[in-house]
């Protein structure tokens, strides 16, 4: 959702909102992707091909394709809204892992916060994560959101 609203707001939006629909849909994927980055998928037994939480879940790995596809955003490149999605999806798994004993290597090595162990506050975090995206997109929609609604309450007089 995040990564939607910001790919609109950058103009890669693009016609029929496109750019934020893919941006939106890279962002799933990309909220799962260092689990499965992990899995050969290529081998028919699909164990991992590098240990859980190592090089998928490098904290500045994601943040650095963030940054550039958020500077590609700015010359129309067509793969910058998705490209950007994904990564914003990861760094999001990355905060929901951050808390757990595990913990994520965010530069050189593993760091945790100690709150909880994997799998106890699912629901909290998922609840705090859509929460998080909210504060984060409503003051970012505002005046299109406004826009948006006084055009509803137009349409519908």
């Amino acid at each position: 959702m995040i990564a939607a609203v910001l790919v609109a707001r950058a103009g890669a939006a693009g016609i029929w909102n496109i750019g934020s629909l893919a941006a939106f849909a890279a962002g799933v994927a990309g909220g799962t992707a260092p689990d499965w980055l992990e899995v050969a998928w290529w081998s028919r037994k699909r164990r991992l091909w590098i240990a859980h939480r190592s090089a998928t879940h490098w904290g500045l790995g994601w943040a650095l394709a963030l940054i550039y596809a958020y500077h590609l955003l700015g010359h129309a490149h067509p793969l910058a809204a998705p490209v950007f999605g994904f990564a914003c999806g990861g760094l999001m798994h990355l905060l929901a892992d951050w808390p757990n004993p595990l913990g994520v290597p965010w530069i050189w090595r593993r760091h945790s916060l100690n709150w909880w162990k994997s799998g106890s506050c699912d629901v909290l975090v998922v609840a705090l994560a859509w929460a998080g995206a909210a504060c984060v997109v409503w003051p970012l929609w505002g005046a299109r959101a406004e826009h948006l609604m006084y055009g509803l309450r137009a349409f519908t007089r």
